[in-house]
C-alpha cells in the first residue's frame, strides 16, 4: 500500500514538474517573441537581404568568406542593415561614419565590458599608465622580446620554405605584454605563457560560435553543450591573482616599494596597485584581476592579428615593403635597436601600418546596446535598448568614404589626405569617448616589431597557401599567415 502510494505521489510530482517545466519554457518563449518584435519594429525602416525562417542571417555569417559578403550587403543597402543571428539576436549592422558617429560619440553599453559610472572611474583611473612618460621605456621590452622571434626565424629560414607566422608573432607579443604588466618575462613561465596564448585562442574561438550560433544564445542551454564549460578554466594557465597578491604583499615593505619607484619602469600592474579615486579607494582583487584579464587579451590578441596582416601586406607588395626599410634602415644607423625618438621618424612606415589596419582591422565587429534613442542623419532612428554592429571592416571598405577600396595606397594616410577625412571613417581603435585606451600602447609596439621585421628578413607570399580570413572576435587566417623569409642581416647587429 505505502509503495503504490509512494509511487503515486511521485507520479504526480513528476506531472507538476514537467506542468512547471512547460509553464516556464512558454513564458521564455513569449519573452523572446515579444523581443523581436521590438527589435524587428525598431529596424523596420532599414531594408536588408533576406533571412532564413529559423537561423536568420547566420548561415551567411557562419561561411568562409563572410566578411566580404557583409562588404557586398553594405554597397547594397547603403549606411545599415538588420542582421539577424537566429530568430531572436537582431543587430542594426552599420559601415558608414556618419552612422559610427551617432552610435559612438556618445555613451552605450558595451556588450563585453564596463559601462556607466563604473567605467568612466575605471577609465580615469587607468589613463595614466599610458601617458608617453610609462609607455617610453617599453620600447626596449618590445625590441628585447622581437630580437628573440627573429633569431627563431632566422632558423626557420634557412629551410627555405614557408612557414606560418601569426603563433610566432602571438608568443613575442604575449611575451612583451607580460613584461610590461608584470615585469616578467620568460623566466620559468614559457610554458605558462603558451597554455595562456592557447587559452585565448580557444576562448575567442568559443565567443565567436556563440554569437553566431542561435542555439547557444540561451545561457543554460549554452552551459549544457561542451562548449559551454572551458569559460570557466581559461583563466587558469597564468597565475594572475597569485602574482597580484604577491605584488600587494610586497608593497607592504617600505624598502620593497621604495625600490620599484626606483625601477627604470613601472609595470603596468604597479600603476593599477597605485591608484586611487578621488574618494581615495584602491582597486578591489577582483576590479583588478579583471583590468589585468582585459589588458593582457587586448594587447596580446589585437596587436598580434595587425602585424601578422602588415607583415602579409608587405609580402604582397614589396615596392612598399622596400621603401619601409629604406626608411627603418636610414633612421636606425648602425644600432641594433629602436629608441622613443625613432618612432616619430617612421613616417611611410607608419602610413603602412595605418592602411593594412584599414584593409584588415584587428577587430572587425564590434558590438553595441543604445542606453539612449539615437538619430541618424538620414532622419531614421532606433530607441534605446537597441542592439547595434559596427562592421569595421566594412566600413573600412566603405568605397563612398574610401575610393578604389581594395587597393592598397599608404597616401590616403598623407597629413593632408586626413584632414579632408571624416573622423569616423577609419576606426581600427575604436573612437569616441570608448576609444581604445591603449592604441598609443598598440602602434608603439607595431612600429618596432615591424621595422625590426623589414631590417632582418625580405617577405614573399607562399602562393599555394594563400591566407583565408576568418573572424573570431579578432581577425585570423583559418590556415594561418605563411610566407616565406629571406635573412638580410641588415641592422642585426650580427
Amino acid at each position: 500500500m505505502l509503495s503504490i502510494l509512494l509511487s503515486l505521489n511521485l507520479s504526480h510530482l513528476g506531472l507538476w514538474a514537467s506542468g512547471l517545466i512547460l509553464v516556464l519554457g512558454f513564458l521564455k518563449l513569449i519573452r523572446l517573441l515579444l523581443r523581436r518584435q521590438m527589435l524587428a519594429r525598431a529596424m523596420d525602416s532599414f531594408p536588408g537581404p533576406p533571412t532564413h525562417w529559423l537561423f536568420g542571417h547566420a548561415l551567411e555569417i557562419q561561411k568562409t568568406g563572410s566578411l566580404d559578403k557583409v562588404v557586398s550587403w553594405a554597397h547594397q543597402f547603403p549606411y545599415a542593415h538588420p542582421l539577424w543571428l537566429g530568430q531572436f539576436l537582431g543587430f542594426l549592422n552599420i559601415y558608414e561614419p556618419d552612422y559610427a558617429k551617432a552610435v559612438y560619440s556618445r555613451g552605450g553599453k558595451g556588450l563585453l565590458v564596463l559601462h556607466g559610472p563604473k567605467w568612466y572611474e575605471h577609465r580615469k583611473l587607468l589613463t595614466p599608465g599610458f601617458h608617453y612618460d610609462v609607455l617610453k621605456p617599453y620600447v626596449a621590452v618590445f625590441n628585447n622580446s622581437t630580437h628573440a622571434m627573429l633569431d627563431k626565424w632566422e632558423e626557420k629560414a634557412r629551410e627555405d620554405k614557408s612557414f606560418d607566422i601569426f603563433c610566432d608573432v602571438g608568443h613575442m607579443a604575449l611575451d612583451s605584454l607580460m613584461k610590461c604588466t608584470f615585469g616578467k618575462g620568460n623566466s620559468g613561465l614559457s610554458h605558462r605563457d603558451n597554455s595562456y596564448y592557447l587559452a585565448v585562442s580557444d576562448l575567442t574561438l568559443l565567443m565567436q560560435q556563440r554569437i553566431e550560433s542561435f542555439q547557444y544564445h540561451n545561457d543554460f542551454i549554452y552551459w549544457l553543450t561542451p562548449h559551454g564549460r572551458p569559460h570557466d578554466h581559461t583563466g587558469g594557465p597564468f597565475p594572475q591573482d597569485q602574482v597580484i597578491r604577491e605584488r600587494k604583499a610586497a608593497l607592504q615593505d617600505e624598502k620593497e616599494q621604495e625600490k620599484i619607484q626606483n625601477r627604470r619602469h613601472l609595470d603596468f600592474l604597479d600603476i593599477l596597485l597605485g591608484a586611487r579615486d578621488e574618494s581615495g579607494i584602491k582597486l578591489s582583487d577582483a576590479e583588478l584581476r579583471a583590468e589585468v584579464d582585459t589588458f593582457m587579451f587586448e594587447g596580446h590578441d589585437t596587436t598580434t592579428s595587425g602585424i601578422s596582416w602588415f607583415l602579409y601586406c608587405m609580402a604582397l607588395y614589396p615596392e612598399h615593403q622596400s621603401r619601409c626599410r629604406e626608411e627603418v634602415c636610414e633612421i636606425l644607423g648602425d644600432r641594433d635597436s629602436f629608441q622613443w625618438d625613432d618612432l616619430g621618424k617612421m613616417t611611410y612606415l607608419t602610413m603602412c601600418i595605418k592602411e593594412s589596419l584599414r584593409l584588415y582591422p584587428p577587430v572587425p565587429q564590434v558590438y553595441r546596446q543604445l542606453s539612449k534613442p539615437v538619430n541618424f542623419v538620414d532622419g531614421r532612428s532606433l530607441p534605446a535598448g537597441s542592439l547595434i554592429s559596427l562592421h569595421i571592416y566594412a566600413l573600412h571598405r566603405n568605397s563612398s568614404v574610401w575610393p578604389d577600396s581594395e587597393v592598397f595606397d599608404p597616401l590616403r594616410f598623407t597629413p593632408e589626405n586626413v584632414a579632408t577625412r571624416h573622423p569616423f571613417a577609419f576606426m581600427p581603435f575604436s573612437a569616441g569617448p570608448r576609444n581604445c585606451i591603449g592604441q598609443q600602447f598598440a602602434m608603439n609596439e607595431m612600429k618596432v616589431v615591424t621595422a625590426l621585421c623589414l631590417l632582418r628578413f625580405e617577405f614573399a607570399l607562399d602562393p599555394l597557401q594563400p591566407p583565408i580570413k576568418m573572424p573570431q572576435l579578432i581577425l585570423r587566417s583559418k590556415n594561418g599567415i605563411h610566407l616565406r623569409l629571406k635573412p638580410l642581416h641588415l641592422g642585426s647587429g650580427k
